[in-house]
């Protein structure tokens, strides 16, 4: 890093787009959704990585198959796992597997600083998703400040409960002037193996609530069996390459991702924290 670029304040001049990840709550798939989009949008041919600072429930050394890999150092600086096409860095292969992150905000701002953007030797890449841990609180603040974001997406389940989770994340990332490039709905429909189609959690809340805050829909994924046994089985490339209905869900949320970011470009978007 050029001492221009240090003095600029961005502590990742290489990255194009730092897109992060949010929810509202636990459990509606925030870390699914974000390992795909990364993968998404490498397939479209855009470099992308993938940062994991779920620092409370990292599961993405389960989903990308690299559980128990201990991570490559190059002088004292850690590299990325290249997996599925894709750079990643996870909390959950730095720190012991069974046992859980007791971190409160200062701590975890720092250990996030210091292992995932100082000592982490990023390429240069078009696209850096990074899946943060859910809810509104210090923990997603601090570290949504901490980097350098072109925008954010939000993931929701259709179910009123959770959209109400999803407002408030919306309401955060407008705090700190990060514009919410969109809505993801995810769990928007059951697929049996037949291909009949259940509205378990009640279809269509998501995008309702993007329309009624003026916010891009991004698209909605359906519960399809084999998008949990990829990911149980570390194999989220086969989610892709399988059932045509999942490849072309996953396919268009990054498309949409894509389109609104070159929109904000457009629009000569750039991110100012904290100025009205």
């Amino acid at each position: 890093m050029s001492h221009s670029q240090a003095s600029s304040g961005n502590p990742l001049p290489q990255v194009k787009n730092v897109i992060a990840v949010g929810a509202g709550k636990g459990g509606v798939g925030k870390s699914t959704v974000a390992l795909n989009l990364a993968m998404g949008l490498s397939r479209l041919g855009h470099k992308t990585g993938l940062m994991d600072g779920d620092i409370y429930g990292p599961s993405m050394p389960t989903m990308l198959g690299i559980r128990g890999t201990p991570p490559q150092l190059d002088g004292g600086h850690l590299v990325p796992f290249f997996v599925h096409g894709i750079h990643a860095v996870t909390i959950g292969a730095l720190v012991e597997a069974d046992k859980p992150l007791i971190w409160r905000g200062p701590m975890a701002h720092g250990a996030f600083k210091q292992l995932l953007v100082d000592q982490t030797k990023w390429p240069e890449l078009d696209y850096l998703i990074v899946d943060l841990p859910p809810g509104t609180g210090d923990v997603p603040l601090s570290l949504c400040q901490l980097l350098p974001l072109k925008g954010a997406v939000v993931i929701a389940t259709p179910q009123q409960v959770a959209l109400d989770d999803a407002i408030r994340a919306v309401s955060m990332f407008k705090t700190l002037n990060a514009p919410v490039l969109g809505i993801v709905e995810n769990m928007s429909y059951f697929v049996s193996p037949e291909g009949s189609i259940s509205d378990i959690f009640g279809r269509g809340g998501a995008q309702k609530t993007a329309q009624e805050l003026g916010i891009p829909f991004l698209g909605e994924l359906p519960m399809f069996p084999e998008l949990r046994i990829n990911s149980d089985n570390g194999n989220p490339t086969r989610n892709f390459e399988g059932d045509p209905r999942l490849r072309e869900a996953l396919e268009t949320i990054a498309n949409n991702l894509v389109a609104q970011v070159n929109l904000q470009q457009m629009q000569g978007g750039e991110i100012r924290l904290n100025v009205k």
